[in-house]
């Protein structure tokens, strides 16, 4: 499911200098048919393409987070973790949608990269603060999967390093492990100061 939301004022949503997409862990294994699939999270694809062609159409930076673990990470069930495999790096599973239309350019950002350590958050060990903070980021627009995992954790490092958040709430999927996760993952970034936004709210 979504999680729609009250429209903005469209001067609010105009993207503009300053502003950059951030789309979280859009990959094979957690799109329908993979070893982690979130249920919907195919549907998140078209939604961002939607707001990826809105991006480039304004010259604005695209980047886009994703899992990259070695093969023995210790978020897998078999190394005492919750999951199963999933996003081993260089393997199909770890790649982006095909569907998803980044562009050229786009930053990506591969995180939880050592065997030792999970990272749900985009920013947890990598340089990704410092990519935006060095591009004049200040608003970032994120959208992705799981709204209660990658999605909220980014988030929350987005806001607290000063970021101003505008959440694609048509663009994101929960795992939901518990009942209503992926709601109370929306109220709990709203509560923090991420803006909910749709793509139809987003002048173009």
């Amino acid at each position: 499911m979504d999680y729609a939301t009250e429209p903005l004022d469209q001067n609010t949503l105009q993207p503009q200098p300053g502003d950059a997409l951030l789309v979280v862990d859009v990959q094979n294994d957690f799109l329908p048919g993979g070893s982690l699939a979130v249920k919907g999270g195919d549907e998140v694809v078209p939604v961002l393409n939607g707001y990826i062609g809105a991006f480039v159409a304004h010259g604005l930076p695209v980047y886009a987070t994703r899992d990259w673990h070695p093969k023995a990470h210790c978020s897998f069930r078999e190394q005492g973790g919750l999951w199963p495999p999933h996003c081993v790096a260089r393997t199909h599973g770890a790649e982006f949608s095909a569907g998803l239309k980044l562009p050229p350019d786009a930053v990506v950002i591969s995180k939880a990269t050592t065997p030792d350590e999970d990272a749900y958050s985009g920013f947890q060990n990598t340089d990704l603060d410092q990519r935006l903070h060095a591009a004049g980021i200040r608003r970032l627009f994120v959208g992705g999967l799981a709204t209660d995992y990658c999605v909220l954790n980014t988030v929350r490092d987005a806001i607290r390093l000063g970021f101003e958040v505008m959440l694609l709430t048509d663009a994101m999927r929960a795992v939901d492990v518990q009942h209503s996760g992926g709601k109370q993952a929306v109220a709990e970034m709203v509560g923090l100061g991420a803006q909910p936004i749709t793509l139809n709210g987003l002048a173009v």
